[in-house]
């Protein structure tokens, strides 16, 4: 896919200029401080089986790229994010970035996410569609799927399951396998 960013009519506008699917962008960026849960389980049993890590966090940056400024979702719309991941403890342990294509406005719209997880051991790749974007509420719970990593998550496969906590507020849930 190839987009034009200096394009005059590719323009970032403010987070609280968006609809509901910024809000969904922004939870799934989101991962808060207050639900800050971390678990990491490295039994031999839970190593045999996978290994579950469980991050919270916070938005910290969003852009939203809109294919009609001021005009109604469109197809092709694209929002990029930062967030910062947290423990279970509310330790700063990483970040999240990554970027959201609209690719259905209909029947309650869809976005396929490419999103990199930053963390102290290495990074995780996940990509996948988020659907009910454009539906008023709170933002769907979703699954994503690991894509690759590096460092301690080379050739890591598996999901990531969000949840949202609060607005602004996503839990991940990162199944190793």
């Amino acid at each position: 896919m190839s987009i034009n960013l200096g394009s005059p009519t590719m323009r970032p506008i403010r987070s609280a200029c968006l609809g509901t699917a910024t809000a969904l962008v922004t939870l799934l960026a989101c991962v808060p401080v207050a639900a800050a849960a971390a678990t990491d389980n490295d039994s031999a049993h839970a190593k045999s089986k996978g290994r579950v890590i469980t991050l919270t966090g916070r938005l910290a940056q969003q852009s939203r790229f809109p294919v009609n400024p001021g005009g109604s979702p469109a197809q092709g719309d694209r929002t990029v994010f930062r967030s910062v991941l947290y423990d279970q403890k509310g330790k700063e342990v990483g970040e999240t970035g990554g970027t959201c294509t609209t690719t259905r406005v209909e029947d309650g719209g869809a976005e396929e996410c490419v999103v990199t997880y930053n963390l102290p051991d290495g990074q995780l790749s996940v990509q996948g569609m988020l659907f009910g974007i454009l539906v008023p509420g709170p933002p769907p719970s979703f699954d994503n799927a690991i894509t690759g990593g590096t460092g301690k998550y080379e050739r890591a496969r598996g999901s990531v399951h969000a949840d949202t906590i609060a607005p602004g507020t996503r839990r991940f849930t990162i199944h190793l396998v």
